[in-house]
């Protein structure tokens, strides 16, 4: 080859390896592009702290750091040789010439191979045999060093007739080396930001969906596979109580490190205003504040729906975000028709609020625009696409959602933007579990609610609770009487806690006061603080309710509170 031929060929090399940030491929792609170019036969290895996202050998060692085989070409005569397999750790005894140049991190070029050399170059005797076999004669091995960092060895071959390495090849194939280990490690430094990106993600992430009462929820996240396309997706639910749960979804306009942190921030925000049992357009409200005041000057989409398990309604508000989906029990998918309002951040409110009924066995299917997106399709084809996917319902919902991941996969080489999905499902309960009840609105209403809610404990079983439940009943009724214009209903539920609920038509929502020694009232509430395990309240449409829980008395069958065992 000649001077001019040779820097033609080096030149090119950049449009041939690293055309991805793949550790994998980049490593094949130097191997291919070798031979037989270079070589007859080539072999890369890595140290396997790179292949596992740390870092390189940054200075000599006495002892060569451990290898990983990634990648072998070869010419077709040459297939039958026994490199170390590909995956593997590879041979690195002190006698291979290779581990010289992991410890020296210079070249050696073996011109013309000697009968006792081959054992000293192939990783085992019988590779030895095998490669002095195939008329391998001439053979060189050089480090992979990028930015002072070892990453790796390459290992080249030629055989037959073909000339052996000269000291011109050897200078040509270092550069090669040097050429190609600076892919190597951008392939490196990629894969660890990818991997800080969505070990972050996750962990912000909800590890498991909490009880819901009247409700299956399935949740799905997928990164993408780009690394500067992890960012800002996000999913929760939340359980309120009475029976209500909260599902979100939501999306930063962004990628990498601060998407993920700005996502982080905003579920902190959402979780806590959820956990006060906030209606959905008010909760969008105060997290559009929070994202103006992000210093990142981020926006965000995001999707709230409260599903209340007595009524079997979703209330869903948006804030620019993609619309849900509604399956049937008969599998018919369609989007249902939610304001899209503005993304989070944009200062456009306020939000408005829908109320969707649904009948028992019906899925609701909320998500990322990184489900359904890729780069040369209209959003109304991708839409269609993804109602397509959910349409036919299989039995099992975590069925239905994997059919949908793989009905939407339409990336080519996989997503370019990660990806939430959360599915839920409206289960059958006995209607025990939740009972509602209208109240009279004059003074009756207490007498009529312990009797109501005394009965329905004696149907429970729940008989240990009833002195509590009652002094709680009378006082938030006595409260809807004297300040909220009289009660409008109660409600009861019984699922992992006792939780009762009183509505009225005031609109100010109550708090407890210090009431002074000589006040004959005012410490209504403070007795159902000390009494029950937690309370609260929140607006409504029509006006407020008032809600206060107790834990269940313990069960033989609740291990929780289940005596030792001896020996234990």
């Amino acid at each position: 080859m000649s001077g001019a031929r040779r820097l033609e060929w080096l030149n090119a090399a950049g449009d041939h390896i690293g055309t991805t940030l793949d550790l994998d491929r980049t490593a094949q792609e130097l191997a291919d592009y070798a031979v037989p170019g270079l070589a007859d036969a080539v072999a890369v290895d890595l140290l396997e702290s790179i292949v596992r996202g740390g870092e390189g050998e940054r200075s000599g060692s006495a002892e060569a750091p451990l290898t990983r085989a990634m990648a072998v070409a070869h010419i077709h005569r040459l297939r039958n040789l026994e490199p170390d397999p590909v995956g593997e750790l590879t041979t690195a005894h002190p006698s291979k010439v290779a581990h010289q140049c992991l410890i020296t991190r210079r070249p050696v070029l073996v011109r013309r191979i000697s009968p006792d050399q081959y054992e000293h170059i192939a990783p085992t005797s019988h590779a030895a045999l095998v490669l002095r076999r195939s008329g391998v004669h001439s053979y060189m091995v050089l480090p992979l060093v990028s930015r002072g960092v070892l990453l790796g060895l390459v290992d080249l071959l030629r055989s037959g007739d073909r000339p052996p390495f000269s000291h011109a090849d050897l200078a040509l194939a270092s550069e090669l080396a040097a050429k190609a280990a600076v892919f190597v490690d951008n392939a490196r430094l990629y894969g660890r930001e990818r991997a800080a990106v969505v070990t972050l993600q996750r962990a912000l992430l909800p590890r498991a969906a909490p009880s819901t009462p009247g409700l299956q929820v399935v949740s799905g996240y997928r990164p993408a596979v780009d690394p500067g396309g992890v960012g800002g997706d996000w999913f929760d639910v939340v359980a309120l109580p009475c029976g209500r749960s909260t599902l979100v979804v939501g999306d930063v306009m962004g990628h990498g490190l601060a998407a993920a942190a700005t996502m982080g921030r905003l579920r902190s925000v959402a979780r806590t205003l959820l956990g006060l049992d906030i209606s959905p357009e008010r909760v969008l409200a105060r997290l559009d504040l929070a994202a103006r005041d992000l210093e990142e000057d981020q926006v965000a989409t995001c999707l709230c729906a409260v599903y209340d398990h007595a009524e079997r309604t979703y209330r869903l508000a948006s804030a620019g975000h993609l619309p849900p989906l509604m399956i049937d029990t008969a599998g018919r998918a369609a989007f249902l028709d939610v304001p899209p309002g503005a993304p989070l951040g944009a200062g456009v409110i306020p939000y408005d609020e829908v109320t969707a009924e649904v009948p028992e066995g019906s899925r609701l299917a909320m998500y990322t625009d990184g489900l359904i997106k890729n780069r040369y399709e209209d959003v109304d084809v991708l839409l269609e696409r993804l109602r397509t996917a959910v349409d036919g319902r299989p039995a099992v919902l975590s069925d239905s959602c994997e059919a949908v991941w793989a009905g939407t996969d339409s990336c080519g080489g996989g997503r370019f933007d990660d990806a939430v999905m959360l599915m839920a499902e409206t289960m059958a309960q006995p209607d025990a579990d939740v009972v509602v009840w209208s109240l009279p609105s004059d003074g009756s209403a207490a007498g009529a609610a312990r009797r109501l809610v005394r009965a329905q404990l004696e149907r429970w079983s729940l008989s240990e609770l009833m002195d509590v439940t009652e002094l709680v009943v009378s006082e938030l009724v006595g409260n809807a009487l004297r300040h909220g214009g009289g009660p409008s209903g109660l409600r009861l539920l019984r699922h992992d806690r006792l939780c009762v609920e009183v509505s009225d038509i005031g609109p100010d929502l109550p708090r407890i006061q210090h009431a002074p020694l000589s006040a004959e009232g005012g410490r209504g509430l403070q007795l159902i603080n000390m009494l029950c395990r937690r309370w609260g309240s929140c607006r409504t449409p029509g006006g407020k309710v008032v809600w206060a829980e107790q834990d269940l008395p313990a069960t033989p069958t609740d291990s929780r509170h289940s005596p030792p065992q001896p020996g234990r």
